[in-house]
């Protein structure tokens, strides 16, 4: 979306304040609409990922008392993503039939009454009816969820039109602080008064976000649009930056069953410290986001430069971060955090371009701009990262057992590797070819030239 606006076409109207701006220019000042907007978006990217995480410390535990085994307690996990990659894929297709301030507050409230109700299922019978429960309560929480956050992406990328992710990257900082705050702070609530106080008491912080947002954040109306997924993914571009989401995603999800474990048999940490490792990642991604999509809006060019070389960097870290055998160096807990630090970087690097990027290709190929396209967009973003956040644990929990975590670590970071060099490639692709067209359109402007001449000199 940047780079329209680097071309003069992200020109869409602004909401007015009442206060006069230059013709042609751009003001610095978000307005009173934006600025409600970006904080509902912000309410639900901290209340979604705190909820989101706070199963980590203390549900597989519990699931085991109740007789699911460690490969239910992964399916428990991952039937969230997948169901989340399919209602992102449905509800951004159908985001103007619904309304986007109706899905998103729709799923949010959604979203906190399910919670709540994940705590009630220690009272839920042992055995299968528990397990079926669980994937019940997993997959509503996956829609609303979905519901919430395609709504939101579609509604910031309508407000901000030219600098997108300059705020997409900004809003990441609360993505990271529910992150991090979701496992230390749900292990404390279990500790003192049990299972049920932790979902309880955030469903309620959630459910108290809903009024909220539904007397602060703007209505966007937008007329429904013809275009499909279908039309959309199967753009070549469109392709491999779904790849790049999809790599990102599942290099991620990997570290989600596989680190903790690693940790607390490498380094020998008390169970307590194994949060704080995992800082290192959440804090250099959410403090780097907001620079890096500062660098995407106002530099539109060098992104695909922040796409290639964040992919290549988060392969590299990931084959450091056993480090892999073949290297024959001895794993040390500054060096990992160190890695993990870096792998927070690269992530960034690669993440926050690939919505712009999505976007000015759909312009490209003509699609019709207003929300029914941001909703697509904005549906296939997170259907691809869902469907990654599915693989990865899946893949990479089957490596970790056959492997060892640090190979099994090295492989996984060959899914960011082939997405970088499938974009690198791509992008000299189509660099060659543009240089190609540009050369074949400036002949025939030459010959004409040539022929005036000539008949003026006759």
């Amino acid at each position: 979306m940047g780079s329209r606006a680097a071309d003069g076409a992200g020109s869409e109207r602004r909401p007015d304040d009442g206060v006069s701006e230059p013709l042609g220019e751009e003001s610095t000042r978000f307005t009173r609409e934006q600025l409600y907007t970006m904080a509902s978006a912000a309410s639900i990217n901290f209340t979604s990922m705190i909820c989101y995480s706070i199963l980590g410390p203390f549900f597989p535990s519990e699931a085991e008392k109740k007789g699911a085994s460690n490969t239910i307690v992964g399916l428990i996990f991952g039937c969230f993503a997948l169901f989340n990659f399919l209602s992102s894929l449905i509800l951004g297709n159908y985001l103007t039939q619904i309304g986007a301030k109706f899905m998103f507050v729709a799923g949010m409230f959604a979203s906190g009454c399910v919670t709540i109700l994940f705590g009630m299922l220690d009272k839920v019978p042992s055995g299968p009816m528990f397990v079926g429960f669980c994937f019940l309560v997993r997959a509503m929480d996956a829609i609303s969820f979905a519901a919430a956050i395609t709504a939101s992406f579609s509604i910031l990328a309508k407000a901000f039109p030219s600098n997108i992710a300059t705020v997409l990257g900004s809003l990441e900082i609360f993505t990271g602080l529910g992150l991090v705050l979701g496992p230390p702070l749900g292990g404390f609530l279990y500790q003192s008064f049990g299972y049920e106080v932790p979902f309880i008491t955030l469903g309620c912080i959630v459910l108290v976000f809903v009024p909220f947002n539904m007397c602060i954040l703007p209505k966007y109306d937008s007329i429904p649009s013809k275009e499909s997924f279908w039309k959309l993914i199967l753009l070549p571009k469109v392709l491999v930056l779904c790849l790049t989401i999809f790599s990102l995603s599942a290099c991620l999800g990997f570290l989600d069953p596989t680190m903790s474990l690693f940790i607390l048999k490498k380094f020998r940490l008390p169970a307590g410290y194994v949060g704080l490792v995992f800082l290192g990642l959440a804090l250099s991604y959410s403090l780097s986001s907001p620079l890096l999509g500062l660098v995407s809006d106002k530099l539109p060019y060098i992104r695909k430069w922040l796409l290639i070389s964040g992919g290549l960097l988060t392969a590299l870290c990931f084959f450091m971060l056993g480090p892999a055998p073949v290297l024959h160096i001895e794993s040390q807990l500054w060096m990992f955090v160190l890695v993990l630090v870096l792998i927070g970087f690269s992530l960034g690097m690669s993440a926050i371009p690939v919505f712009p990027e999505i976007l000015h290709c759909a312009y490209e190929n003509g699609f019709e701009e207003g929300l029914s396209l941001l909703g697509l967009v904005s549906g296939l973003f997170n259907a691809m990262w869902s469907l990654g956040a599915f693989a990865g644990p899946v893949l990479g929990g089957f490596l970790n057992e056959k492997l060892g975590f640090e190979w099994a670590a090295a492989i996984q970071g060959g899914w960011a590797l082939l997405s970088s060099l499938a974009a690198g490639i791509f992008y000299i692709i189509e660099a060659t070819r543009k240089s190609s067209s540009s050369s074949l359109q400036s002949l025939p402007g030459n010959n004409e030239e040539r022929t005036h001449l000539m008949g003026s000199e006759t």
